[in-house]
């Protein structure tokens, strides 16, 4: 059954059990409403005949002469009254009916053979009764619950035309608005449907309020995700590719001419030292991709613990320094006021990304390489800064992916592995352009707290 179907279904059957029980429950508040009313009038009328027979029996009036109607004394009666007076052998000496029925009513109980019948029926509820002490002996009210129960009967057969009435009109109401909720999602099941089927560029936003809505935009922006993650990876995999075939074409190349003789002398030692540093060019390529590969996909690669990032740091620059003296580099290290920061990283990995960051610097700049260390906004900030000339603009968005490079970069896969480290600490990595010149790159990371759990 489709979900519109489904709502309309259960709006439907809660609607009718809600008017059910309240049709029961207003059935006896009716009842219990004109039987207390009923019983008001009742002994209202009672008061006003009591007291005109006792002024008959002080006048010494004949009870035949006295008068009884009951029309007139009260005008918020429900249903009819009848009156019986009886002398005190329990005779009856009067009776006086308001109308047809309830003369009937009042013939019926003074038949001899009905007396203990009607004293049975009024005490089982068929009749309301008003029994009152007159001088004369006793006076009873009497009125017929059926009466009650038809007036009540007929209010409650308009009130349930009304309730049906009201009923369809809720269905008519919940009808349109099904249909206007059922409606983002069967458009928002078609653009699933893309998804499944891999045409991410396809997938429309669709319009909707409420949750619907957001369920709606994180969809389009899942679709928008999953689009820029495929064309990365179509990109990767080409990169990789063009990255692996252009060593294994001059390691094919030189192996093919030493092989055929083409090489003689001094160029065949050239061609084996070319066949080693491509070899261990593409060693390098991919032991990195391999690294990346785990740090996306696998938790337990990751240890971490706490980190003196002020020791890190200087065991990086140790093992920089022989490219630094080569290239006449200086490093400026600076931790401020805080002698101690402490991370909460995988140390090794940490220590990796710190490599990957200065030697890119190393190979853009001029003359120094500047890195600051210190706390701010409550995180442990370090920049590595240089004064080469820079990155450029177009790059600067794509700089962290995967197998792109700069000037003067190697496999491309450096600062994305620094990146991709990074993250799985809890950190940011970002880049940018000093204003005096050179590039820069910020690493924040979550202060060491002994209440931290690994990530």
């Amino acid at each position: 059954m489709k979900l519109v179907h489904q709502i309309n279904l259960a709006f439907a059957l809660s609607l009718i059990l809600v008017l059910s029980v309240t049709a029961v429950v207003i059935h006896y508040v009716l009842m219990d409403h004109f039987i207390g009313t009923q019983r008001k009038d009742m002994q209202t009328i009672g008061a006003e005949l009591t007291a005109k027979l006792e002024t008959a029996a002080a006048q010494s009036i004949p009870i035949e002469s006295a008068p009884l109607a009951v029309s007139g004394l009260t005008s918020a009666q429900v249903a009819e009254v009848g009156v019986i007076i009886q002398d005190n052998e329990g005779n009856v000496v009067s009776s006086s009916p308001v109308t047809p029925s309830a003369q009937f009513m009042v013939s019926q109980a003074i038949r001899p053979d009905y007396v203990a019948s009607y004293s049975s029926a009024a005490g089982s509820g068929q009749f309301l009764t008003e029994v009152t002490a007159v001088p004369q002996g006793t006076m009873t009210l009497i009125t017929p619950i059926s009466k009650i129960k038809a007036i009540e009967q007929a209010l409650m057969g308009r009130l349930m035309l009304v309730f049906a009435v009201g009923g369809v009109i809720m269905v008519i109401l919940s009808l349109f608005i099904t249909k206007r909720l059922i409606k983002p999602l069967m458009l928002l099941r078609e653009e699933l449907k893309k998804v499944k089927e891999r045409q991410f560029s396809e997938v429309q936003r669709v319009s909707a309020s409420g949750e619907i809505g957001v369920v709606a935009e994180s969809v389009y922006e899942m679709a928008g995700e999953l689009e820029r993650y495929n064309h990365v990876q179509k990109q990767f995999f080409q990169n990789a590719s063009h990255e692996l075939k252009s060593p294994l074409m001059s390691i094919s190349g030189y192996a093919e001419g030493i092989r055929d003789g083409v090489f003689e002398g001094e160029e065949i030692r050239k061609g084996l030292d070319i066949i080693m540093s491509e070899s261990s060019r593409m060693k390098n390529i991919v032991t990195e991709m391999t690294l990346l590969a785990k740090l996306d996909s696998e938790g337990d690669i990751f240890k971490a613990t706490a980190v003196n990032l002020k020791e890190l740091v200087e065991e990086t620059i140790e093992r920089v320094n022989p490219v630094l003296v080569k290239k006449g580099l200086f490093v400026h290290p600076s931790y401020g006021d805080n002698e101690s920061l402490m991370v909460y990283a995988d140390r090794d990995k940490l220590l990796q990304a710190l490599l990957n960051i200065v030697s890119n610097g190393a190979r853009h700049a001029s003359k120094h390489i500047y890195i600051q260390a210190g706390i701010q906004n409550g995180r442990v900030l370090l920049t590595v800064s240089d004064d080469g000339e820079g990155i450029s603009e177009e790059l600067l968005p794509y700089l962290f992916h995967r197998f792109v490079k700069g000037k003067n970069g190697e496999s491309g896969l450096g600062l994305a592995i620094a990146r991709a480290i990074v993250e799985r600490c809890g950190g940011l990595i970002t880049a940018g352009n000093r204003t005096e010149g050179g590039a820069v790159i910020s690493v924040g990371l979550p202060p060491y707290r002994k209440t931290t759990t690994v990530f």
